[in-house]
């Protein structure tokens, strides 16, 4: 697999997104994967916010969340069913404004993959809406996806056999995620200014519909539900129990 980031300007609120996809990648070749950041997404959706004081980021990061957790620390939140700091809303690179996450990745992946076939003229072509996120246990970030399309972001194992031919009962790979870590690591979290990536020689399954829910657990069926349910002493606010819409 080869992840090559790409180098940009900045990219401005409400510029065109796909002009300036094509402007930095002029060739595509097929079964190749575009990767994107969020953050850039959601500037060309327009979607951020004036600071007004100090209390405007906690009412978004509500209004943004399915569930979110006031820790010493930071809100702690379940956002599009990934577990995230703030509800993935940023202020670094912001120049004084909150940007928020896309409003919905999977849609936004959808809608620039198919303007991208036609511009770049290739059927197989994967697109990954990434942000950042940390893991429990674990110091740092690493990269995660949002939204995606053209690929199955799933790989399953089950019944398939190992190499000593016992079956596997339960293995699935995340191949949405595993793909969003490694190019966001190639893409930087500073000021690296390398908002895209292109992901080739990959062994994926390219698809014209995918499912959204396919990486989806919830929570009642999580493995790690026993441990959120038993945390004690910690000031939370449930929001509501929002579900995946179209």
């Amino acid at each position: 697999m080869k992840i090559q980031p790409i180098k940009t300007k900045i990219f401005n609120e409400g510029e065109n997104l796909i002009s300036f996809i094509i402007k930095n990648i002029k060739n595509v070749k097929e079964n190749s994967v575009i990767v994107i950041t969020s953050k850039i997404v959601a500037l060309s959706e327009n979607r951020t916010v004036i600071i007004e004081n100090e209390k405007t980021k906690e009412k978004y990061i509500k209004l943004e969340s399915e569930f979110a957790i006031k820790t010493r620390y930071a809100w702690l939140t379940i956002k599009d069913g990934v577990v995230m700091a703030s509800a993935g809303i940023d202020e670094s690179n912001a120049n004084g404004k909150l940007i928020l996450l896309p409003k919905n990745s999977f849609l936004s992946a959808k809608k620039i993959r198919k303007e991208l076939q036609e511009k770049y003229k290739i059927k197989n072509l994967g697109i990954i809406i990434t942000d950042s996120r940390i893991l429990p246990l674990r110091a740092g970030v690493t990269g995660v996806a949002l939204g995606y399309a053209g690929f199955s972001g799933i790989k399953d194992y089950i019944g398939k056999r190992d190499i000593f031919g016992r079956k596997f009962k339960v293995s699935r790979v995340d191949v949405a995620d595993s793909l969003a870590t490694g190019a966001v690591f190639t893409m930087g979290e500073g000021n690296e200014c390398k908002p895209l990536a292109v992901i080739t020689n990959t062994d994926i399954k390219f698809c014209e519909k995918i499912n959204k829910k396919e990486l989806h657990i919830d929570i009642r069926d999580d493995m790690y539900q026993p441990l959120f349910t038993n945390l004690k002493n910690i000031n939370y606010v449930h929001i509501t129990n929002k579900r995946f819409k179209d």
